[in-house]
């Protein structure tokens, strides 16, 4: 019986103990079941409210799109300030757009743009000198369709254009807006094309209507499932910058299915840059379909009007960083301007650290930050040449030399300059700090030697080089050399320079050595077989036809017309501005001193082209590009075609207007802060207010 009654406990015990573990376990199970579920629905809010938070500008209500869409991309509107205007649609009448109201209104919508690209006359800039042919018909496309092929013999230039293609892409990924504007990002340039092209994820690729297709970077398809982009250089494979490079090219695409076939030849590598420059403007991207698009078939036969089409950029007066020159030289490229003027120092400041004398910048620049070195100065060249441009140094002698040359007797070498920061500085340069090299001490050639030299590694082999000469002051020399010929000191000054130049360039003196005019360059001292003048005075004064009549080659940038500083007010407390009004691009784009000077086929030859100055006493980094732009472009035309002028000397025709205000529009595209041209409603009803 007793054992009976164990029996019956223990099992009874072993009952409860089961059932208690069980409702432990039940009770365990629904803990973890609850915190799973809490878990999942943490997640999924956290997921909802990352995707809201990324697509806030693209979850709008039907009406609010309609009236005021934005770009729902991750540029915020101050890095791309052209907003989608889904209000407006665009028919084309007469060669020239119409704006048609488009509020809510079913059916397709055509843009600006493709409407602008497809409606009269080509929509580049420069316009072509040659013939050209467009189709009436466009295809769309990806940047990340984009493909190219080489074909040339000449290693050099291959590996050049495969990083030129590189940088090609980039520009398309901004303009199809796939990227950050300003984000800084630059190509490997040992990274092949294709693998680059393709190597972008669907993530980076444009957003799509709907929720989860934006979260997951879902891509519209174009019409096109590629573009061959192929670039034949056969002739030449020299890659330094020469007068007498070819940059003619043609170039050709034609449709085959759902492929684009383009072809770039050229003469030489700086030939098939200018082709790629033009192929980047007849690319468009669509804001209805988020797409980039083109012509179904094209043709372009090219080339320049002049050889030398120049900018200066005066970094003494203000300091430029390197971002923003390689901003600058990006749109030079894109407008076929082939030479960058670097006026590098000044009796302002002198801001290049030589490897050699780095006492020049300890004593002549700003800050230690406001300085280049010679990495920046080879860093600036190579980006240079991927866009066509020559950087042409210049460090202004025997004028213009300030601070930065005070150290010479410190050093055992002697008074390197003279009237340093001398007063009443009126009498002594034509502003503040004075400063002038001296002329007859053998040290002084020997720094502007080893300064030639380091440029001229730095920059390239070149056919042209710019030693400076600008507004000698005599009676500073006069102080010191009474008894002397000043004018004939300058001119062996000039002879001295030319024989550093000379050396340092390994005993060739390049072709033409550039000097800046004034009333010394007609003494006629200069072998006009080895120098050029560079006329800065008047387009009306009586140097050009001297200049011209004693055999020197000229190029142009004449203060009445191509100087951008103009027209800003006097900067000192008194005194009116030395060269007002302001310089317009209509200004800037009229001005054909070679055909106003009536100069016959000889003297014509003798201008080598034309140079925009930008010189800095009242322009830093804050107003650079809208000083510079669009009006350089206007120069760029001007060089590149010299369209024949049969117009009023004050009147710029319509379809000049429409096709600047639309490159105008491509340079705020690639981060450029261009000037605006006219109101707004100018540009979207074009004709209308011209």
């Amino acid at each position: 019986m007793m054992d009976s009654f164990g029996r019956f406990w223990s099992l009874l015990g072993a009952a409860l103990r089961t059932r208690c573990g069980l409702r432990y376990l039940y009770k365990m199970s629904l803990a973890v079941s609850l915190r799973r579920a809490l878990l999942a629905l943490l997640s999924g809010a956290i997921f909802i409210l990352t995707v809201l938070y990324w697509n806030q500008g693209t979850i709008k209500t039907q009406a609010y799109n309609e009236a005021l869409e934005r770009h729902p991309s991750h540029r915020d509107a101050s890095a791309f300030p052209i907003p989608v205007e889904k209000s407006w649609t665009y028919k084309c009448e007469n060669d020239r757009c119409m704006r048609v109201g488009h509020h809510g209104k079913s059916g397709k919508r055509v843009s600006f743009i493709s409407c602008s690209m497809t409606c009269g006359d080509i929509n580049i800039w420069p316009h072509p000198t040659h013939k050209h042919v467009l189709s009436p018909h466009t295809h769309s496309f990806s940047v990340d369709d984009v493909q190219l092929q080489v074909d040339t013999t000449h290693r050099e230039v291959r590996k050049q254009l495969q990083t030129v293609f590189d940088w090609f892409l980039k520009d398309l990924r901004q303009i199809q807006r796939l990227d950050y504007a300003g984000s800084g990002s630059e190509p490997a340039v040992s990274e092949s094309s294709s693998s680059k092209s393709r190597r972008h994820t669907q993530q980076d690729s444009e957003p799509a209507a709907t929720l989860f297709g934006a979260t997951f970077g879902a891509k519209q398809a174009g019409d096109l499932s590629s573009v061959q982009v192929k670039i034949a250089v056969h002739k030449s494979g020299d890659l330094n910058f020469s007068l007498d490079n070819d940059e003619s090219y043609y170039l050709t695409s034609n449709t085959d299915g759902h492929r684009l076939l383009v072809e770039i030849t050229a003469n030489s590598y700086f030939g098939a840059r200018h082709g790629l420059s033009t192929l980047q403007q007849l690319i468009w991207f669509d804001d209805e379909d988020r797409l980039l698009h083109t012509y179904a078939s094209s043709k372009v036969k090219d080339a320049p009007k002049f050889r030398y089409r120049g900018l200066m950029l005066d970094t003494s007066r203000h300091f430029f960083s390197v971002e923003a020159i390689k901003r600058t030289i990006m749109a030079m490229g894109l407008a076929k301007l082939n030479r960058f003027h670097w006026h590098l120092t000044d009796a302002q400041s002198f801001p290049y650290i030589s490897r050699y004398y780095p006492e020049l910048a300890e004593h002549g620049a700003y800050s230690e930050s406001e300085t280049y070195t010679e990495q920046d100065v080879r860093e600036v060249a190579e980006f240079a040449k991927i866009y066509g441009v020559q950087v042409i140094p210049e460090i202004d002698a025997p004028a213009h030399a300030g601070n930065g040359w005070d150290w010479g007797p410190k050093r055992g070498m002697g008074e390197l300059a003279m009237c340093i920061n001398q007063q009443p500085w009126s009498f002594y340069c034509g502003e503040p700090p004075c400063g002038q090299l001296n002329p007859k001490n053998n040290h002084t050639y020997l720094i502007l030697q080893r300064l030639y030299e380091e440029l001229l590694q730095q920059t390239g082999p070149t056919d042209l080089f710019h030693l400076g000469g600008d507004e000698v002051n005599l009676d500073c020399w006069a102080q010191y050399f009474n008894d002397t010929d000043l004018r004939g000191m300058w001119c062996d000054f000039m002879l001295q320079a030319m024989a550093r130049l000379k050396v340092a360039n390994n005993g060739v003196a390049p072709k033409h050595v550039a000097v800046w005019s004034s009333a010394l360059t007609n003494t006629k001292c200069l072998p006009n077989s080895q120098f050029a003048v560079q006329v800065w005075g008047g387009s009306t004064w009586q140097e050009n036809y001297d200049l011209l009549d004693n055999g020197y080659n000229v190029i142009f940038s004449h203060v009445d017309a191509w100087y951008l500083d103009c027209g800003f007010g006097s900067w000192r407390a008194t005194g009116e501005a030395a060269c007002a009004p302001y310089r317009t691009w209509q200004n800037v784009y009229k001005h054909r001193p070679w055909e106003r000077m009536r100069l016959d086929k000889r003297r014509k030859k003798q201008v080598l082209g034309g140079e925009v100055c930008m010189w800095t006493e009242q322009v830093d980094e804050n107003q650079l590009d809208n000083r510079l732009w669009p009006r350089s472009a206007a120069l760029a035309e001007r060089l590149w075609t010299d369209p024949s002028d049969d117009h009023d000397m004050d009147v710029v025709p319509p379809e000049v207007f429409r096709r600047i205000s639309l490159f105008r529009n491509r340079l705020v595209e690639l981060g450029i802060r261009a000037e605006a041209l006219f109101p707004k409603y100018c540009a979207q009803n074009p004709g209308e207010c011209i």
